[in-house]
Formats: C-alpha cells, structure tokens, sequence
C-alpha cells in the first residue's frame, strides 16, 4: 500500500524526531482509513489529521506530520489545533483538483445538427476533446462516469432519429 510506504519513507527520514503523526484515506469513496498519534496523547494528532483530510473530501491521501519538541508543551486542545491546522494550511497551499472517472465516446453528426448537439453536450459533466471535420462532424466527448446514464439516453435518442451515430472508444 503506498500510503504506508509513503508514512514509512517520511518516518525514516526525520528519524529523530519526536512525533512522526499520520493519517490516510484510500478507496474508491474513501471508505480505509487509519491514523496513528505516534506517542502524542490520545486523539490529539492522528484524528486531526484524519479530520483535516475528511473535510476537504479527499481520499486516496496520506499526511505526515512531523514535530520536534521545542520544550513547550502545548496542551490538547493546542496538539489537536497544531495538527489539524497544519494538513489544513498545507492543503490549501495549492488549488484542489477534483478528480473523476469519465468514458470517452465519439460522436458522428451531420453540420445541420453539430450546434444542437453542442447545446444538448453543454448541460452534461462533459467536454469535447477534440473535433475532426470531414464530410461529418466528428467528436470525441469525455463524460463524467456519473452522468453516462443521462448521456446514453440523449445519445439513443438522437441515434434513434437519425441524427448522430455514437460509440465508446
């Protein structure tokens, strides 16, 4: 799993230090996931770090959060503060992107019926990605996983008057 790899290439390298807290989230919905405090108090740096993870949506993650002890201590509503606000703060470093499973299609239609076909492609989790003009239109359209259903339909139905020819790449 690369999760614990990941945990275990950051725990080695700051060897001396004196906490080496993590959590991760794998699966498809994020439905795995552990965290360890690594010596804090109980609850007090791994389920921060879960939480900070959680409440951005993300899964397939991991986060190390390294700390050396300076000689203050911070308290446990401090730790669970330091921890969390830390994965939160590196997360919002950069832009998130969302990441989503989509099939690729390619869709023939005569010019007459492109303008309406891009209407109708316009309202589906989708975009064109790229476009060949012969003595048809030729599209290739990327669609959302979630939204293929609802693709499908409208396709059968135009397919079904005559008005475009479809296939999965």
């Amino acid at each position: 799993m690369e999760a614990k790899e990941f945990i275990s290439e950051i725990s080695m390298s700051h060897k001396q230090a004196t906490h080496n807290c993590w959590a991760y989230i794998v699966g498809e919905k994020g439905e795995i996931f552990h965290f360890s405090d690594h010596g804090e108090p109980p609850g007090t740096a791994g389920k921060p770090i879960l939480n900070a993870l959680q409440s951005h949506d993300m899964t397939n993650i991991s986060a190390v959060v390294t700390r050396y002890f300076g000689g203050v201590k911070l308290g446990i509503r401090g730790l669970i503060n330091a921890y969390n606000g830390t994965v939160n703060k590196t997360i919002e470093l950069e832009k998130l992107i969302k990441l989503v499973k989509t099939k690729e299609v390619k869709i023939e239609t005569p010019y007459s019926f492109n303008d309406t076909l891009i209407h109708y492609l316009g309202k589906i989790h989708g975009k064109i990605i790229k476009t060949i003009y012969t003595d048809v239109v030729n599209h290739v359209f990327e669609v959302e996983e979630q939204d293929y259903p609802a693709f499908v339909s409208l396709m059968n139905e135009f397919n079904g008057n005559g008005k475009i020819k479809f296939t999965e790449s």
